[in-house]
């Protein structure tokens, strides 16, 4: 039995002999797979006794009776070619390729030359026009297939008919990348609109947001009192990169880090404003343990509140600009394609081809102009919000979308310190259930009851206040 697996070359002798003796028989033509003997495949489960071969009636059933011919004959030539005399200009697995696109495309090759000589791409589609520039024929196989005329088309398989017949159609594949532009560019334009919306929502969503502002304010208060007496302290702005370190600074418990400080802090005051009970800092009854899943719900708000921030951290500023400038060098290829079509003389089809380009670049410039337009003021609006933020280390940004990632990064890690600190306030709320006061942040000492407590509170606020 002929196994699919190549044979290992000490098996080929046996093999040479076995092909003496016995009968030969009809081929079966299919793709041998070479075994691998870096992963375990199929075929290692395959033991050579489980199945037993009829091989007198194989050869009963498929023997060849023709005779070899003897090896000083010559077979002469066909004028009518068989099948494994096709395909003799196209690689085989190329003839194929274009042999199934074809049959699924379901077309004609009269319909595509005609869409291609009148520049009609309703007839061709998007779908086709990708699978025609995948079929483009090399140079050299240009050349072999020109070189068949009407009377030996014939010899050729149904793949390289089709090229051939395409290719009787002036620069065929340079019309068939005008109009696979001209399909595409719809979808390219209001791709590059949603882009450059997204990044002034971005920027608007920056600048407005009341609670990024709010958790700014807080983690600049935190960072001056931690820096107090270092040249670092007393600072008036950071880059928001600040954000991204704030877990780096970890409490006594090696657990809460600087930004578990700083939520606990604002969801306190948030929660106190929008219920409008006055919060104790330092311990924490029922009532406040409220006041905080309030506010926890606003902070933890910020990250659905940055949808579009989080959408232009994953755009990339070159791939962007490339895209427009596509779009311009586009049009410049249509009108090249157009001055050819128009130097090969006039008649109806050709005019029809020049009307239809023609008719779509007007349009298309008209669009071009206002996406550049667009581009243009949403890149100056990134600029200003990095401005904003960062003022002149600006400049020192090396990714102009920078900004939104830096904030991207910082949500993420924000949505998992919100769901920690949510944790932590469920504790003291059952913890105050049973009359016993905890701190609101674990980081924080401990206050006790009794004489002591009332200062111990005064002094607290004293330094909040004096910090």
């Amino acid at each position: 039995m002929v196994s699919p697996i190549e044979l290992q070359p000490s098996s080929k002798t046996i093999e040479d002999v076995d092909e003496t003796i016995k009968p030969k028989l009809k081929p079966l033509h299919w793709d041998k797979v070479r075994a691998s003997s870096d992963r375990e495949m199929v075929w290692d489960q395959l033991r050579s006794s489980s199945f037993k071969l009829n091989e007198e009636m194989m050869e009963t059933l498929f023997v060849v009776n023709t005779p070899n011919p003897k090896p000083n004959q010559t077979t002469p030539r066909s004028v009518i070619p068989s099948p494994n005399q096709e395909n003799r200009v196209l690689d085989p697995k190329k003839a194929q390729n274009i042999a199934i696109l074809l049959r699924a495309l379901n077309v004609t090759i009269e319909e595509v030359c005609e869409a291609l000589l009148e520049g009609n791409t309703d007839t061709l589609g998007t779908e086709l026009l990708e699978s025609l520039l995948k079929m483009a024929p090399t140079k050299e196989e240009e050349r072999k297939l020109k070189e068949y005329k009407d009377d030996s088309l014939n010899k050729l398989g149904h793949a390289e008919k089709f090229l051939r017949a395409v290719l009787d159609v002036p620069f065929a594949f340079k019309r068939v990348n005008a109009m696979l532009y001209i399909t595409n560019f719809e979808s390219e334009v209001e791709y590059l609109k949603r882009s450059f919306q997204t990044l002034e929502a971005a920027c608007e969503e920056l600048r407005s947001s009341r609670m990024f502002l709010k958790l700014l304010e807080a983690v600049l208060k935190t960072g001056n009192r931690m820096n107090v007496g270092t040249n670092r302290g007393d600072a008036h702005a950071f880059k928001l990169d600040t954000l991204l370190k704030l877990v780096d600074v970890k409490g006594a418990d090696g657990k809460t880090t600087l930004l578990h400080f700083v939520v606990q802090e604002i969801i306190r005051t948030e929660g106190a404003r929008l219920s409008g009970i006055n919060q104790t800092p330092n311990f924490i009854s029922s009532e406040d343990a409220k006041c905080r899943k309030l506010g926890l719900q606003v902070v933890s708000g910020l990250s659905s509140e940055f949808a579009n921030v989080k959408k232009a951290a994953a755009m990339d500023s070159d791939v962007l600009s490339s895209d427009v400038a596509k779009l311009s060098k586009g049009i410049e290829n249509i009108n090249d394609v157009v001055q050819l079509n128009e130097t090969m003389g006039v008649d109806e089809t050709r005019q029809k081809f020049s009307d239809a380009m023609k008719r779509f670049m007007k349009m298309a410039e008209e669009e071009i102009c206002r996406i550049q337009a667009h581009e243009s003021v949403a890149l100056s609006l990134v600029k200003e919000i990095t401005e904003y933020f960062h003022g002149n280390s600006a400049k020192e940004e090396a990714h102009p979308f920078r900004i939104f990632m830096v904030v991207r990064d910082f949500l993420s890690v924000l949505d998992r310190v919100c769901k920690e600190v949510g944790m932590i306030n469920e504790r003291t709320i059952v913890s105050s259930a049973h009359k016993f006061p905890v701190p609101v942040n674990p980081t924080l000492p401990q206050v006790f009851s009794g004489p002591n407590a009332r200062k111990q509170c005064s002094s607290s606020d004293d330094e909040s206040a004096s910090s």
